[in-house]
């Protein structure tokens, strides 16, 4: 198949309907909207439906809704949307059901720019909303790998009964690249037998409910869906190692920011400094082993995690290397974008300190 030139926000809306998506609820906000004026075209000509709600919180519980009667559903925003999405996301964890949620993320906080940042990491990954739960937090460094994440996003949500978020900064919203929509490995995934779609043979209708008045049940409810975040932990990890082998520096970064670093490593390597990248793919689950593994190596003198945040990843970088190597933070916020240039001379700052 031969490749074509997408804009990241269509290509995400496109990825989703070949994977199966017939539902779109959302509302429009700068830099995602794209994805909703996508959606609103091509989702009646697959017999799907597109709906514009009057806000993000009515546009989340619809997704409940759809979710609850086992339909693949998508909604997609930025920033301060998502942040009034969150009582329906903690809604839609508790009550175990499948979705995708897209954020393409701007600068912060409050109402902020439009310009692409990462500072919805904490909000991804510790849970925006109230109660304990996790979402799969995915993050695309390319649009090529925003679609194939979203294809695989709704098995994922779907073997797990569990939300699915794909967060991409502005910049994989908004730029064009080459995309092929290649088939997705498949998963076997179980019949939705909870989904309420009436009786079907049943003797009792299904329950779509994450209320659970007495707190022995609430807990034990609790401990069950942790239960299936250990699986997810075990067997979702997703994650990028490049150039890790007899790296002096190693850094961290996820997204686009991954790209940026990646040619300053390339610039370091024209000066004699051999330095290395860990791109977690997956944010939550976060590949702690393969950052505690690196921080065992003996060329390994310290790591840098660079961020478009005032420092949010850089948390689980200092937690999965258990301090046995020293962990730096390079970034820029409300907009802004590092440069290969200021990531080099930040590693070199690092490294002279550390002889």
């Amino acid at each position: 198949m031969a490749k074509e030139l997408w804009k990241g926000n269509e290509a995400i809306a496109e990825a989703a309907i070949k994977a199966g998506c017939r539902f779109f609820f959302g509302y429009p906000i700068t830099p995602q909207n794209e994805i909703p004026e996508y959606m609103s075209l091509r989702l009646p000509q697959v017999g799907g439906c597109f709906l514009q709600a009057e806000s993000e919180v009515a546009a989340i519980n619809m997704v409940y809704g759809a979710a609850g009667a086992g339909a693949r559903v998508m909604t997609s925003s930025s920033s301060p949307g998502i942040s009034l999405k969150q009582e329906g996301i903690t809604y839609i964890a508790g009550a175990e059901l499948p979705c995708v949620i897209v954020n393409i993320v701007r600068g912060g906080p409050g109402l902020g720019g439009i310009q692409p940042a990462q500072s919805d990491y904490f909000q991804a990954t510790k849970g925006g909303g109230h109660g304990d739960y996790h979402l799969v937090v995915l993050a695309p460094d390319s649009i090529q790998e925003a679609v194939d994440l979203v294809q695989e996003a709704f098995d994922i949500a779907d073997q797990y009964r569990n939300p699915v978020m794909i967060l991409g900064d502005g910049m994989i919203g908004q730029m064009m690249e080459p995309v092929e929509f290649r088939e997705v490995k498949k998963r076997e995934l179980p019949e939705k037998t909870w989904a309420t779609t009436g009786l079907r043979g049943r003797k009792e209708h299904n329950i779509i409910n994450s209320l659970f008045i007495d707190p022995a049940a609430c807990e034990r409810h609790n401990i069950k869906i942790f239960e299936k975040y250990a699986e997810i932990e075990k067997n979702e990890v997703k994650v990028e190692e490049y150039n890790i082998e007899g790296a002096e520096i190693v850094f961290a970064a996820y997204g686009t920011v991954a790209r940026i670093v990646k040619n300053a490593i390339k610039a370091l390597e024209k000066e004699g400094i051999k330095a290395g990248l860990i791109r977690p793919i997956t944010l939550w689950p976060f590949p702690k082993a393969n950052f505690f593994k690196a921080a065992e190596m003996p060329s390994v003198k310290a790591f840098l995690s660079v961020e478009m945040s005032m420092g949010q990843m850089v948390e689980d970088v200092e937690l999965s290397v258990k301090g046995k190597k020293p962990v730096h933070f390079y970034g820029r916020t409300g907009g802004m974008v590092p440069t290969p240039k200021a990531i080099v001379e930040e590693a070199k700052k690092i490294l002279g300190g550390a002889k």
